[in-house]
């Protein structure tokens, strides 16, 4: 085990944790609402510190992240546990696994381990990814910070439930981020994720202060939240509190876990998604989940010409120099655009 990060004593024996949003109160023998945080004689510990269950090389499009160094290679990991309950969750079978089933597992794994084996499979960054990377907070910053010193780029892919304190420590080395915001309205975040929406809202403002290149993921789940108003809702929020340059992906629900009531998410609601979000001025809205879509494509923003053309996960053409559209010259947005180009 590992004493956890961010936490305060009191003066009863428990224990009060801000490392999220939930700034759980957690009493002795008692873990918090992510499951992998246990209070053991007034002590918080990490019950997943070097314990990933999931090591995978990914393409970055799969995060997704497609305006921070397209093309390239992420190592992904993650730990068992999250600090949502989503009923729709995917990966339900890890980041549940605490609170369904009452498992910790995991292959032991150091920081060292790590870096060494995202240098050694040839990729750009690590991507704390597949569960809540705010939950191992301790092993991705530990892990951080070391891949930052042997060049390597850090990035998360979260709920964005983190809070402030533990922004300002990561920050210095986290790169990118891409936050679900998973619906616009509070009754959503209460029934479906357990948890606010004010918080990821506060996170993605903070984030973009921070300097951090950010991303958000809304998956479009059909009765729930596709409809008009609240998808003008999430862009204008992109838009003016973010800026138009964030990348806005909305991709498509299938059904899983606790909601397989809904069908999946058809093209078309897709694609009406997208169009809201460019008639509400973002330059970038793409369409996920479905390989094929002509929104898989980043588009120069000025003159229309297709600058990254992908077939899912996967780039097969580009026509970008220096980072500028090869038609007009406007420069895209984004970290690292022409990376791997000779």
């Amino acid at each position: 085990m590992h004493e956890a990060y961010l936490y305060e004593r009191s003066e009863d024996g428990k224990v009060i944790c801000f490392l999220c949003n939930h700034r759980c109160v957690i009493s002795e023998g008692r873990r918090g609402i992510c499951g992998v945080r246990e209070n053991r004689g007034g002590t918080l510990y990490s019950l997943v510190y070097g314990l990933p269950v999931a090591q995978h090389v990914d393409p970055i499009e799969k995060k997704p992240l497609f305006h921070f160094f397209p093309g390239s290679r992420a190592y992904s990991i993650a730990t068992v546990g999250c600090n949502f309950r989503c009923l729709h969750c995917q990966n339900y079978d890890i980041s549940q696994m605490p609170r369904d089933h009452g498992r910790i597992a995991g292959d032991e794994t150091s920081p060292e381990d790590i870096v060494r084996a995202a240098l050694r499979t040839g990729c750009k960054s690590i991507s704390y990814t597949y569960t809540e990377p705010t939950v191992f907070f301790e092993l991705a910053f530990e892990t951080a910070r070391l891949a930052h010193s042997r060049g390597l780029y850090n990035n998360f892919i979260t709920n964005g439930y983190m809070t402030q304190e533990a922004l300002y420590d990561i920050a210095p080395f986290l790169d990118a981020a891409n936050v679900d915001l998973k619906a616009f309205t509070e009754e959503h975040y209460r029934k479906v994720c357990g948890a606010r929406l004010q918080p990821v809202l506060d996170s993605l403002k903070l984030m973009k202060g921070l300097g951090i290149w950010v991303e958000v993921t809304t998956l479009i789940i059909p009765g729930l939240n596709d409809d008009e108003p609240q998808l003008r809702d999430v862009a204008r929020f992109i838009k003016d509190e973010l800026g138009p340059e964030t990348p806005w992906h909305v991709t498509a629900f299938f059904p899983t876990y606790r909601m397989t009531d809904r069908s999946r998410t058809p093209p078309s609601s897709l694609r009406r998604a997208r169009e809201i979000g460019l008639e509400e001025g973002l330059r970038y809205v793409y369409t996920g989940n479905v390989p094929g879509e002509e929104g898989e494509h980043t588009y120069c923003p000025s003159c229309g010409r297709v600058l990254i053309r992908r077939y899912g996960f996967y780039i097969v053409e580009r026509s970008l120099r220096d980072g500028r559209c090869t038609g007009c010259g406007t420069r895209l947005d984004g970290v690292g655009l022409d990376w791997g180009r000779s």
